[in-house]
């Protein structure tokens, strides 16, 4: 019975983890499409699927109350799709990683960001990754759209680590008090409360 229920719940978290996969590649395709959409289309197309990952989150919340087995299985996902949902994190490749909890593939894109300089370049996300656009304006890859998507990036990453229970080093927990801002503050909190939530749960049943 152990090992059915086992299997069961095996099946219900590869099943959610695709629902997941499809969103995050709507919002990667929207990302990508973005130059070729008017502002209103691509806003309300974002919406619609911003709304669609609210109601993921209903239904997990659903699925995993209690039931602790699923809580430590799904909580991950329950904060990524937390972070989506508030704009704090606008990744969608970081997102997916993050709900998977899978801090060694973030490490790996961790290292492909340069040392931090004068002019930093952001990750350009390929294949199952955000796609930056090769033919966005040249003009508009340098300066401040660049080190704000380098910074926008790089603190996502480090926070979703920070979340998984890794630890950060001594520079990449100075960059994060640094540079992050409100939205990603208001995350923290909510998050940190949810988790307590959670453990709490878990030791009343």
């Amino acid at each position: 019975m152990a090992s059915r229920g086992k299997t069961e719940t095996s099946k219900l978290k590869q099943n959610l983890e695709e629902q997941l996969d499809r969103l995050m590649q709507q919002l990667q395709d929207l990302e990508e499409c973005r130059e070729e959409l008017d502002t209103d289309e691509y806003e309300e197309t974002k919406k619609e699927t911003l709304e669609q990952l609210s109601e993921f989150n209903d239904s997990l919340k659903k699925i995993m109350s209690g039931n602790m087995t699923l809580v430590d299985e799904l909580s991950g996902m329950q904060l990524a799709i937390q972070a989506a949902i508030s704009q704090a994190f606008k990744t969608p490749e970081v997102i997916r990683l993050f709900a998977k909890k899978q801090p060694g593939q973030l490490r790996t894109r961790l290292a492909e960001f340069p040392d931090q300089g004068s002019n930093p370049r952001p990750l350009h996300w390929k294949a199952d990754s955000l796609l930056l656009d090769h033919q966005m304006d040249r003009d508009l890859m340098v300066g401040k759209l660049e080190r704000d998507l380098y910074t926008q990036q790089k603190v996502e990453i480090l926070t979703a680590l920070r979340k998984l229970g890794e630890k950060l080093t001594a520079d990449d927990e100075a960059f994060l008090s640094a540079n992050a801002g409100a939205i990603l503050s208001q995350f923290e909190k909510v998050s940190t409360d949810l988790g307590e939530h959670l453990r709490l749960k878990k030791y009343t049943y």
